[in-house]
């Protein structure tokens, strides 16, 4: 998956979820979890296009662990709606299997600019000393 496929992915994910929120239920827990949500997961797209004009591969991979971890923070509160009985599992499957995927796709990005694999990296910005 190259760089522009990742970024739509990810602005999809913070729409998906900015949708989810419109449907949630108007009770105080629900709410407070969907402000979480939201912020979380509208945060993994901006994040990653941060990332994406990272200055050095220290930056990249520091921006790229910040996506990891709203990804994966937006996995909790998925679980926590589940888990709460305020939304059903089958209705946030997908969207449940999609932050664990971006998760995933995160933390080998990651791994693979920590082995020193950076000009490999489908994430170049060609204003940037990485991809050179």
């Amino acid at each position: 998956m190259d760089e522009n496929e990742f970024k739509r992915r990810t602005k999809q994910f913070g729409l998906r979820v900015i949708k989810l929120a419109g449907v949630l239920p108007r009770e105080m827990p629900a709410q407070v979890i969907s402000k979480q949500l939201l912020r979380a997961a509208t945060s993994v797209g901006s994040n990653y296009r941060a990332a994406c004009r990272g200055k050095s591969v220290a930056d990249v991979i520091n921006k790229l662990g910040i996506v990891e971890e709203e990804a994966d923070e937006s996995v909790y509160w998925l679980e926590m709606l589940i888990e709460a009985g305020l939304m059903p599992e089958a209705r946030l499957k997908d969207l449940l299997r999609e932050a664990n995927e971006i998760v995933a796709m995160t933390v080998a990005s990651i791994k693979t600019l920590r082995r020193g694999a950076g000009r490999q990296s489908k994430i170049q910005n060609p204003k940037s000393k990485i991809a050179q």
